[in-house]
């Protein structure tokens, strides 16, 4: 564990970027994505909102970890708070989307705000340590719950409504996740270019050196978990309102290990490396089903899919960590940069 944090600490590059020069790019992508659904099919639709919901939280564990440098392992638990603040709501008192999403977002603003305080003393390994505890005290609370509530194999959600429209189909949920994946993207951007995100890349650099710098780092430190503990518990909110089902089974330490890939295999230390990251994490088991398909000498069965599944992820991360340390990103960085200087030279050669 203590390699993993500290080759983890060695990927984290010290700059971010926001949207920028970019703009016309992102509206560009905005406007195709925008005609995804008049095209893909059910499924892939289902994969697409699979991964906006992934996005959500992975930009969240990106700023905490890849930005301001706090190493977190209870990304899962901060969903299922999220998600169970949701489910409780509902199943109790039969509250609605306008309650309970700002509900579970301030439920995890304040579990974060809880789990943060030990990130004034503590660091590396350790931190790792009390964020794994996190995890595992909201998963025994949920367990409680589900127990003593009579709702041992979960609790089922209704279809949301939102303006008197009922979001049960996938296309809708869609554009609704797409929105605010774009707008958790754009708002995190902004906040990374002011001064609480110059802040954090601070912290990150050397502590020490920012607090010298007059830096506050106990209160940005808590800053850090309080806004990202919000949002992954959000994320989670979205997740059980679209699988209309809240279980502890679906916040195993491994989503927590899952997302920690989405930001090293994407690009430490930035936003777009976790939109990377979440897209490919996603995609993996997906993945592996088509080529199991497509060649049958691997044979097909729900047990070997997911074996393969686990098998593929651990070996993508050994690559990146051992091979590609900037990630997704870099890549597309290093090939971005091959193809100017080929077209630089052919214009120079005309």
């Amino acid at each position: 564990m203590y390699n993993i944090v500290a080759n983890i600490n060695k990927l984290i590059p010290a700059e971010t970027k926001g949207i920028g020069k970019n703009k016309v790019a992102w509206i560009g992508i905005i406007l195709i994505l925008s005609l995804v659904p008049t095209v893909a099919s059910p499924f892939h639709l289902d994969v697409a909102v699979q991964i906006f919901i992934a996005a959500i939280g992975a930009l969240a564990l990106m700023v905490l970890t890849g930005i301001a440098g706090q190493i977190s392992l209870g990304h899962a638990g901060l969903m299922a708070t999220g998600a169970f603040t949701t489910a409780i709501l509902y199943k109790e008192t039969g509250a609605g989307i306008w309650i309970t999403l700002p509900a579970s977002a301030l439920s995890g603003i304040i579990v974060g705000l809880i789990f943060g305080l030990p990130s004034l003393r503590l660091r590396g390994i350790y931190l790792a340590m009390s964020t794994l505890a996190l995890h595992f005290i909201v998963i025994y609370l949920g367990g409680e719950y589900e127990f003593f509530s009579g709702a041992s194999t979960g609790i089922f959600i209704d279809a949301p409504v939102i303006f008197g429209y009922e979001l049960y189909d996938v296309k809708s949920w869609y554009y609704v996740l797409f929105a605010l994946a774009a707008g958790t993207y754009w708002g995190l951007s902004n906040l990374l270019n002011s001064k609480t995100g110059r802040a954090w890349e601070a912290l990150h650099a050397n502590e020490t050196a920012a607090e010298a710098l007059g830096v506050q780092v106990g209160k940005y430190k808590l800053l850090a978990f309080v806004i990202t503990s919000g949002i992954a518990s959000f994320s989670g909110a979205l997740f059980a309102y679209y699988q209309n089902f809240v279980s502890t089974d679906a916040f195993t330490l491994f989503v927590s290990i899952q997302y920690l890939a989405m930001i090293i295999i994407g690009g430490m230390g930035s936003l777009k490396g976790a939109l990377l990251g979440a897209i490919f994490v996603t995609m993996i088991p997906y993945s592996i089903e088509w080529i199991m398909t497509v060649v049958p000498v691997f044979g097909l069965g729900i047990s070997a899919v997911s074996s393969a599944s686990y098998a593929a992820f651990g070996l993508f991360m050994i690559i990146f960590l051992l091979f590609e340390p900037h990630g997704l990103l870099g890549i597309f960085k290093r090939l971005g940069l091959l193809f100017s200087s080929i077209m630089g030279r052919r214009g120079h050669n005309d």
